[in-house]
């Protein structure tokens, strides 16, 4: 069947429980200790694997080649129970990072990547539409996610991860307009301490929390050792972190955001509106503990629903 628009192709009725991660995949190619590996990555494509593994039916909409990378990328994820949508075979070549790790095990990136989709996509039924990262800023591809938003705002929520590599973002303001544009359509919105002072140089990360939560939306910060904070309908709540011997931390927010939306889904939460603190406690903790998991291994590798739990 030939793809279709996303206004033909989507009956929410079908599958009310399934998410769609729309965003960019791609190798991560890792040198640390003077060894070279490479290994599947993305901010938004292990936010699908995180979901994957936590149970939740997750579709994905990426942009990677028929070669090598893009295989592997597309085993690691069907593999965890994640739908690769065929529009995503749409490049010529798979988009790279070179992620070199250091003694503490935090990570600086240097990225040769190219994001763009097709006009047409045939969408699945969702409940919910993931948005992020790169994929939400570079050109060509970022009107697209943009026009995603809007075509299944209606009757899907939005979660939405800035994950900001200011390299990539191109002008300033013009990112921190798209930024407000995508949090004013999101349900959920996660961003780092490094984002929040990104975005609003001028106040502090709690107080850009509470002013992004001013339309309804969970707004979540992640700060490292230092734990989370997390806002919703004027509460506001700390986060411990959970303490654990760290390996690196490639892919520790992406797991926290995989945590969060998991748990909101669970919820049956259709907005963040009426969350009491304990549910921003509750739903904070369980990130924050799958941030935890995959802080304490090699690699982007999110938690299964049976660790989390354990």
């Amino acid at each position: 069947m030939p793809p279709s628009s996303p206004e033909q192709a989507f009956d929410p009725s079908a599958d009310p429980h399934r998410v769609l991660v729309a965003g960019e995949a791609l190798i991560d190619v890792i040198h640390r200790d003077g060894t070279t590996r490479e290994h599947p990555g993305g901010s938004p494509a292990n936010v699908a694997l995180g979901l994957a593994r936590l149970g939740v039916a997750t579709s994905f909409l990426t942009a990677v080649g028929d070669d090598a990378r893009g295989h592997a990328i597309s085993e690691r994820l069907t593999g965890a129970g994640v739908t690769l949508l065929p529009e995503s075979w749409s490049l010529p070549t798979t988009s790279s990072a070179e992620a070199r790790i250091a003694a503490d095990g935090s990570a600086a990136y240097e990225f040769d990547i190219t994001w763009q989709l097709p006009r047409r996509i045939a969408v699945p039924p969702v409940r919910h539409l993931h948005i992020g990262s790169i994929s939400a800023f570079l050109a060509p591809g970022a009107d697209r996610i943009e026009q995603l938003v809007e075509e299944l705002r209606p009757e899907a929520s939005v979660s939405f991860d800035p994950n900001i590599r200011p390299a990539l973002v191109g002008d300033r303001a013009d990112a921190v307009a798209r930024f407000e544009r995508l949090a004013r359509r999101a349900d959920i919105v996660k961003l780092s301490d490094e984002d929040a002072l990104f975005l609003y140089p001028d106040v502090r990360a709690d107080e850009a929390a509470r002013a992004i939560s001013s339309t309804g939306a969970l707004v979540a910060v992640t700060r490292g050792s230092a734990g989370s904070i997390l806002t919703a309908g004027g509460s506001t709540v700390e986060i411990a972190p959970v303490t654990v011997q760290v390996v690196d931390t490639v892919g520790a927010g992406d797991s926290y955001m995989a945590a969060l939306l998991a748990w909101f889904l669970e919820a049956g939460l259709d907005t963040a509106r009426g969350l009491s603190p304990a549910e921003l406690a509750s739903a904070g903790q369980s990130a924050a503990r799958a941030a935890g998991i995959t802080v304490s291994r090699a690699g982007a590798e999110p938690p299964t629903s049976a660790e989390l739990a354990g």
